[in-house]
């Protein structure tokens, strides 16, 4: 799998929210695209990564 544009690694039959955690994301404060398409934190669990996947994991930075 490739998440921003590197390979990574994934368990088999893991989801994207064990994915994140595991890499500890915080969830709160990122957004994701997978494929090309964004995925909505309430699916991030219900999403089943796949080698062949693309991630895009950005965060949400505050300033001013």
């Amino acid at each position: 799998m490739k998440v921003n544009g590197e390979d990574q690694p994934i368990n088999d039959n893991q989801n994207l929210l064990g994915f994140l955690e595991s890499n500890q994301y915080d969830i709160t404060k990122i957004a994701v695209e997978r494929n090309g398409q964004i995925i909505p934190k309430l699916m991030y669990h219900q999403v089943n990564l796949k080698d062949n996947d693309a991630l895009e994991i950005v965060s949400f930075v505050g300033g001013g």
